[in-house]
């Protein structure tokens, strides 16, 4: 007898033993692992029925600081020594080699130059005096909200493999995404809109794509959904304009009927699961995404506040009050990119960092000032985690002589946070006195992804999804809680 021919109950003799031997096994460990209170510490996968759903909001595992995230990822990596990390010392040493006994610099092949000082002054903002360079005069205002980590650290000099692990955690492509973690381990308040939301530059997405917001290895239900500031929110979102909407449901009823069908004869098919969840989910989103981003129902101060029908600040401003919206309709996880495509179009400063961040600065100053003030004057800030950085940080040094730029920095760079109960008008870490490696409470990029998911409610080493074999998670054998930002 052929182990395909398939009995009564829907199964193949292959399946039904393999099925019929996982459950024996299983009741034993579970038995085991319940003893060792294994099953109520970790959060596991969904079961692939349809009778639940997987975005809805889930018990966070530790007492939740912020309810959301919205992470203001500056594709390109902005300089450090220029924004947030003020080193004198490069006025001093200006047109000096940086000193031999530093660590061998991976140039990427390109120019090693002389020690430049910072192209813009810094100004104390706030009582807490904390220093912001002229390039964010807005965000300055709002110093006593920051909490500056000027100690990051990453694994890749590289842009791609950068931002990959940046969002991801690993510079290898293929794992889920920050975002998609925090949906999994969280679910979402809104069972019309996604939990996870992604909105790009117009001038292109990070050159890594996709991976950067996908789920990995988890159901696609967890990965993220791209939303665009003008337009149709999301393309190929409406139905076709000659299907009533009873037509249309009258549709996905039958299809769901088939799918599960399908499904109950063939368990652990979680990609049938999740496609038949994102036909639902996009049935609800053609009524609730529209009125999401309907930017009409804002006053005309919030839209000035924004910067939103202005220049520069028009389309990040646009995205920030999206960003807000999205947030008080119970979005779980938003990003929000600055600067697409490669180069100079991002804010990747080899050719001039006043060039470069002298364009890009002033278009996210004031809507991310706006996105604090506007959080504050809701109450939301509180329980908003605002995270704000790029994949690693710029040299202290010009990439030649009389050059403008300044090559990539894996070794230290500044990232800061703002709300979500975190610690304002502070500096967290240190890097040497030119800014060039991280020397003092050292911030890894495991160790921000553990502090994000600890400040949302989520243990870093609990949070796990079963995949071949193992138990993986975002930050699998490394990160700490940076304990010392947290109010």
């Amino acid at each position: 007898m052929s182990n395909n021919t398939v009995y009564s109950c829907g199964q193949t003799r292959r399946q039904f033993g393999r099925q019929a031997f996982h459950g024996v096994a299983g009741l034993a460990m579970a038995s085991l692992l319940s003893q060792d209170g294994f099953l109520g510490r970790h959060v596991r996968a969904d079961d692939t029925s349809t009778s639940t759903n997987p975005l809805a909001p889930k018990t966070p595992q530790l007492p939740a600081r912020a309810k959301s995230c919205i992470f203001l990822t500056m594709n390109g990596a902005p300089s450090q020594v220029d924004t947030f990390d003020y080193k004198p010392e490069l006025e001093k040493y200006a047109g000096k080699p940086l000193p031999s006994d530093r660590k061998y610099i991976n140039s990427g092949g390109r120019k090693v130059g002389y020690l430049t000082p910072a192209w813009r002054k810094f100004r104390p903002g706030g009582d807490s005096g904390l220093l912001v360079s002229d390039y964010f005069p807005n965000i300055r205002k709002h110093a006593d909200k920051l909490c500056v980590l000027n100690s990051c650290h990453t694994d890749s000099h590289a842009h791609g493999s950068a931002l990959v692990a940046m969002n991801t955690g690993k510079i290898q492509i293929g794992r889920p995404s920050l975002g998609s973690w925090a949906v999994y381990g969280l679910g979402t308040e809104n069972e019309n809109l996604p939990g996870y939301v992604v909105m790009l530059d117009k001038r292109g997405g990070p050159i890594s794509g996709q991976p950067n917001w996908a789920s990995g290895f988890m159901p696609a239900t967890y990965s993220g959904t791209l939303f665009r500031p003008v337009g149709d929110p999301i393309l190929d979102l409406r139905g076709p304009q000659h299907m009533t909407d009873r037509a249309q449901r009258n549709q996905l009823d039958f299809l769901g009927e088939i799918n599960q069908m399908h499904l109950d004869g063939r368990s652990g098919n979680r990609e049938l699961a999740a496609r038949m969840d994102s036909y639902e989910l996009a049935y609800r989103m053609q009524s609730a995404t529209p009125e999401a981003v309907d930017l009409s129902q804002e006053s005309q101060e919030t839209l000035d506040l924004y910067g939103v029908g202005k220049k520069p600040t028009d389309e990040y401003g646009r995205n920030c009050l999206i960003a807000r919206r999205l947030v008080e309709r119970g979005v779980r996880f938003i990003q929000l990119y600055s600067g697409g495509g490669h180069l100079e179009e991002t804010w990747d400063a080899h050719a001039g960092i006043e060039s470069n961040h002298g364009q890009h600065a002033p278009e996210v100053d004031q809507p991310i000032a706006a996105l604090l003030t506007d959080l504050e004057r809701r109450s939301m800030l509180d329980d908003t985690l605002i995270v704000w950085g790029g994949e690693f940080g710029r040299m202290p040094f010009s990439e030649g002589k009389n050059a403008k730029g300044r090559n990539h920095n894996p070794y230290g760079y500044s990232m800061w946070m703002a709300g979500g109960g975190v610690k304002g008008g502070m500096t967290y870490g240190k890097t040497d006195e030119f800014g060039f490696e991280a020397i003092e409470n050292k911030v890894h990029l495991h160790d921000m992804h553990a502090t994000i998911l600890n400040i949302m409610g989520l243990d870093h080493e609990l949070l796990t999804y079963f995949h071949q074999g193992r138990n993986e998670s975002l930050t699998d054998v490394g990160g700490r809680v940076v304990r010392d930002i947290l109010a």
